[in-house]
C-alpha cells in the first residue's frame, strides 16, 4: 500500500474513494473466510478477560479447530506474555501481515510489533480504528474455524470498532467477576451488544470461588452468582464459573495456558468450550 493510500480517508480528491473501497473489499474477503468470530469483552478491567481469551483460543485449537487469536488491547497487550510469544515477530510483505503460527493457532498482537516492550502506545481514536481495520483486513488469517479477539475493557473505540466490523457473524463472550460492583459494569457491555445488535454467545464468571489446596474448603471471596444473574436478566447463555486459582495465575505468567492442564479449573473451562461449540 502506498503512502498516499495509507493517509487517505476514503474521501480525498486524489483517489475518489477508491482506497476505502479497496480496504472494505479486503476486509470483507478476509472475514468471509472465518466461520465464527468471538469477541471477549468486559465492562471493567482486572476480571481475567485476556486469560479467558487466550485459553479459549487454545481450548478450541485442542479440539482440532483452526483458530486465530487477535489481541486488540493496544495499551495493555497481554497475549504475547500469556502465550510465551514475547520474542515472536510477525512478518510483512508490505501488503499483508503474517500472524505467528503455533500449531493450529495463529496469533497476532500489537505487543509483537513494538520494539520496546514497555513503550506506551499513545494513539487517539481514529488511529485505533484504522489499525483495527488493518488487523482484521490485512492480516493473512486464512481459513479459520474461529477468530478470538481480546478487547480492552469498556465500550470505547476498540470494542466498538471491532464489533462494528464483525457485526455480520460476530459473537461476544463477556467476562465478569462475582461481585455486584463488577456486574454493574458488565451490564453496560451487555447493553452495548444489544444496542449494536451484536449476539452474546455467553457469560463467564471468573474468580468465582477459592478452593483451598490444603483442605479443599470452598470460600466465596468475592461473593458469588453475579454471572448467572446477568445471564438470566439478559436472557443469554451462562457458560460457567472459574475458580480463583493460583495455578491459573502462574500459567499466565509462564505463558502456558492452563486449559491444557489436568486440574478442576481446566476441566471446567473445557466444558465452557464445549458449550460454545454446541
Amino acid at each position: 500500500m502506498s503512502e498516499e493510500e495509507k493517509k487517505c480517508s476514503g474521501n480525498c480528491s486524489s483517489c475518489g474513494g477508491k482506497c476505502e473501497d479497496e480496504g472494505e473489499r479486503k476486509l470483507r474477503l478476509n472475514l468471509s473466510r472465518i466461520k465464527r468470530k468471538l469477541v471477549v469483552m468486559s465492562g471493567n478491567g482486572g476480571v481475567g478477560k485476556s486469560t479467558v481469551a487466550a485459553n479459549l483460543a487454545v481450548g478450541l485449537a485442542i479440539q482440532g479447530l483452526t483458530v486465530g487469536l487477535l489481541d486488540a488491547d493496544f495499551h495493555g497487550p497481554s497475549i504475547p506474555k500469556m502465550m510465551h510469544l514475547e520474542e515472536a515477530q510477525p512478518l510483512s510483505d508490505g501488503e499483508t501481515i503474517q500472524p505467528v503460527v503455533v500449531g493450529k493457532l495463529k496469533v497476532l498482537s500489537i505487543g509483537m510489533m513494538i520494539d520496546e516492550p514497555d513503550a506506551a502506545v499513545i494513539w487517539r481514536g481514529p488511529m485505533k480504528i484504522a489499525v483495527i481495520r488493518q488487523l482484521l483486513g490485512e492480516v493473512a488469517w486464512g481459513d479459520l474455524d474461529f477468530l478470538v479477539v481480546d478487547c480492552p475493557p469498556g465500550t470505547g473505540d476498540e470494542p466498538l470498532s471491532v464489533c462494528q466490523n464483525l457485526l455480520d457473524g460476530g459473537e461476544a463472550v463477556i467476562v465478569t467477576t462475582p461481585q455486584q460492583v463488577a456486574a454493574s459494569d458488565v451490564s453496560k457491555s451487555l447493553n452495548f451488544c444489544n444496542q449494536l445488535g451484536f449476539k452474546v454467545a455467553g457469560i463467564v464468571e471468573n474468580m468465582s470461588t477459592f478452593i483451598c489446596p490444603e483442605c479443599g474448603k470452598v470460600t466465596e471471596i468475592f461473593s458469588s452468582g453475579a454471572g448467572e444473574e446477568l445471564a438470566k436478566k439478559y436472557a443469554v447463555p451462562f457458560l460457567g464459573k472459574l475458580p480463583l486459582d493460583p495455578v491459573i495465575c502462574r500459567s499466565g505468567d509462564s505463558g502456558s495456558p492452563f486449559v491444557r492442564m489436568n486440574t478442576p479449573a481446566a476441566a471446567e473451562f473445557r466444558k465452557m468450550v464445549e458449550k460454545l461449540l454446541e
